[in-house]
């Protein structure tokens, strides 16, 4: 054999190997997957009574639009959406009037054009029944739509965008949780996702909007389902469960997957297996682990109507402003499926299918199973009403009195999570949060199995929703107050550090004041310090000799006497405009006379008390006795005894005050004017003096000497002119 023949048969051997290597890993892959397509079974379950013939037998309907709609801001998992429209604003179909705040949060569209009336707390679907913030929306019938983004090709769009269109449009999960479809599509901590679900189980009786949608308008989910698998990157397994009671939506949605690479599973029905975790389970025989999250094993689930919704969104730019809801129970003259703007009032449903109230034992939002019994008809549909259940007393008889537990074990063995609700009852009932949480209270999907079972008709899931909302109250108060604490300890521990700088800080200026002390002393010895010291002491005798002076009984007793003298000249003046007054004027002048009188008696009690204290006490000592002590370096701030030479002096002053004031009693007017004026132009010489020495010296009080000089040359022209009048004569 030649080297060319030996080379062509070598490559023949290995293609072949490589080729039977490749069917060999290709039979695998398909047997696993058929594997994995075979549904597996989940613990417990039940076997409830479907009812589901009754809203199946005509197609989803539509009813009139009502006259006002309100629309709550929080539909969803999480927290309340923000407003962004005012009082009297008109809006339009698909207009935004809710900002999702935050990531676990939801937009919220206007179902329809009309003016916003109210901005206020609405009723809304929920076991408290409290009302929550909304926004009332008053049609006006036009059905007036604001401007939408379509997207022909999903595939020329960024997948993060397309999140972001998800988010904007307000989509969340139809099957009745609510949690915000853009966070489950967008799963954190870099987890590889390798299955996508799609819940089409709808298991709880009555309910069968899924199962009239998934009939209808398969090819819209379909394209919704390829639109989160581009978001997911395109997971190895796309699988759709549908329960085997569904036999037409079965068949819809097969001809609408039909060459695509997604598998319809279909499996036996059980109740609860549109669970999550249940639906995971049976068809990937994976189990979610306790407190974690499907995407934990690389899955994210999906309902039927949420991929419908995320297609209208993208293809059309639709929010999420209706859904199909099923309207059923036999006090109804009509049971259908309707597509119902959110905001509608369930009454308005009733009212348009012959609800009649003497037959309606209750009004049920969802299921008989995990729904809840409404107090308003008036509470609206929003985006997790799946169905409005009204039945009769008949249909669905009112539970019996809950008796005595009897340990029978029913609950254990129905149970789809594994717990065991007998004990979780117990603990419920003793408020026992720590227990409840070691037997895993909140793996409990509240499907309503146990209670179903138990015949002693406990309501069980009532005891665990309750025990739920204390353990949440009680963690939520936890974290508030450790939060609290963390900041009580911070700020503990800034004001401990501002305390310490200050203390340094007064520390360092006690030392600084300190080393300033002994350099003073040091520097205390030297000539310059002796000459500014005895400087000081000058002053500081300078200082103490005012002080005494201001404070001596003669200038009091000079002080008494002016007083004494300007308040008689008042009461002189006061006389004489009294005397020359017209008569309307008299009644006031006397009054500022008598008033001036008084004043004349309290100066001269005041002269009496000043002549008193100047006899008793003397003067301060003479201004050559004070230069001799500041010489001598003894001078003192307090004067000390006073001589008889001073005292004479004193008395000498006294009496010649007295001789003054006396002489001035005996003057008549014309001699008072002109003794004034002989007093004001000595004043107005000395002042001339003064303002000429202050020119003289540059002082920069020159302008307020010349002002004062020329309002007393003005004064003492009015005395000359009141004198050359006569108007000093008696």
């Amino acid at each position: 054999m030649s080297p060319e023949q030996e080379t062509r048969t070598r490559q023949d051997r290995r293609h072949s190997a490589e080729e039977r290597r490749a069917a060999r890993e290709a039979q695998l892959i398909a047997s696993e997957q058929q594997r994995a397509l075979k549904p597996n079974d989940f613990p417990g379950g039940i076997h409830p009574p479907e009812n589901k013939h009754q809203s199946t037998g005509e197609p989803i309907g539509s009813i009139p639009l009502a006259d006002d709609l309100f629309v709550p801001l929080v539909q969803h998992v999480g927290t309340t959406a923000l407003p962004l429209v005012k009082l009297g604003e008109r809006v339009l179909k698909g207009q935004k009037i809710g900002e999702a705040d935050g990531l676990i949060s939801c937009a919220v569209h206007a179902p329809s054009s009309g003016t916003v009336v109210a901005l206020e707390p609405v009723p809304v679907p929920h076991p408290s029944g409290m009302p929550v913030d909304g926004v009332v929306i008053r049609t006006d019938g036009k059905e007036e739509w604001c401007d939408l983004q379509p997207c022909e090709d999903f595939r020329k769009v960024a997948p993060v965008d397309l999140l972001e269109k998800i988010r904007e449009c307000g989509i969340a999960g139809l099957g009745g949780a609510g949690f915000p479809a853009a966070v489950k599509l967008d799963p954190h901590g870099g987890t590889e996702i390798d299955t996508l679900i799609i819940n089409g189980t709808e298991c709880e009786p009555y309910i069968t909007a899924d199962d009239m949608t998934m009939r209808e308008r398969a090819s819209e989910i379909i394209a919704g389902v390829e639109i989160l698998a581009y978001i997911l990157d395109e997971p190895e397994r796309v699988l759709i469960g549908i329960e085997d009671n569904k036999p037409e939506a079965i068949e819809a949605m097969r001809k609408a997957a039909e060459g695509t690479r997604f598998d319809i599973v279909v499996y036996p029905t059980k109740y609860p297996s549109g669970g999550e975790k249940q639906l995971i389970q049976i068809l990937t025989g994976r189990e979610v682990p306790n407190k974690g999250l499907p995407a934990n094993v690389g899955i994210i689930c999906h309902n039927t109507g949420t991929a419908r919704a995320v297609y209208r969104a993208v293809r059309y730019g639709e929010p999420l402003i209706s859904r199909v809801t099923t309207v059923v129970g036999e006090a109804l003259e009509r049971q259908r499926n309707i597509d119902v703007p959110l905001g509608t009032p369930i009454r308005h449903i009733l009212k348009h299918h012959g609800a009649h109230r003497g037959l309606m034992q209750r009004i049920i939002h969802g299921g008989p199973m995990m729904g809840f019994t409404l107090e308003d008809d008036s509470a609206p549909v929003i985006k997790t009403t799946t169905c409005i259940l009204v039945p009769t007393k008949e249909e669905l008889p009112p539970p019996p009195p809950a008796q005595p537990c009897i340990r029978c074990g029913f609950c254990a063995e129905v149970c789809p999570a594994s717990l065991l609700p007998q004990q979780l009852y117990w603990y419920a009932r003793a408020e026992d949060r720590e227990k409840l949480q070691a037997y895993n209270l909140f793996d409990c999907i509240e499907c309503g199995a146990c209670s179903y079972v138990c015949p002693s008709s406990i309501p069980l899931v009532q005891y665990y929703r309750a025990a739920k909302g204390d353990i949440r109250i009680a963690e939520e108060e936890k974290e508030k107050s450790d939060r609290a604490r963390e900041r009580f300890e911070f700020r503990k521990l800034r004001l401990e550090k501002a305390e310490k700088e200050k203390e340094e800080k007064r520390k360092a200026r006690r030392e600084a004041a300190e080393q300033a002390r002994r350099q003073r002393e040091q520097e205390s010895d030297s000539p310059e310090a002796q000459a500014a010291k005895q400087e000081a002491d000058v002053v500081a005798a300078a200082l103490a000799r005012v002080k005494a002076k201001q404070a001596s009984p003669e200038q009091q007793l000079a002080r008494a006497q002016r007083s004494l003298t300007s308040a008689e000249h008042r009461v002189e003046r006061m006389e004489k405009k009294l005397a020359d007054a017209p008569a309307e004027q008299r009644d006031q002048l006397a009054a500022q006379l008598k008033a001036a009188q008084l004043k004349v008696e309290e100066a001269r009690q005041k002269l009496a008390k000043a002549e008193a204290a100047a006899n008793t006490s003397g003067s301060p000592p003479s201004a050559v006795e004070d230069a001799a002590d500041v010489q001598s370096g003894t001078a003192a701030p307090v004067p000390g005894p006073v001589s008889e030479e001073r005292k004479d002096k004193a008395k000498q002053a006294i009496e010649r005050a007295r001789a003054a004031a006396a002489a001035r009693a005996s003057m008549s007017d014309a001699d008072k004017l002109a003794a004034e004026i002989e007093a004001m132009k000595a004043r107005v010489a000395k002042s001339e003096a003064r303002l000429q020495k202050a020119r003289d010296e540059n002082d920069p009080n020159v302008d307020a000497f010349a002002t004062a000089l020329e309002k007393m040359r003005n004064k003492l022209e009015e005395k000359m002119r009141e004198q050359n009048n006569g108007g000093g004569a008696d």
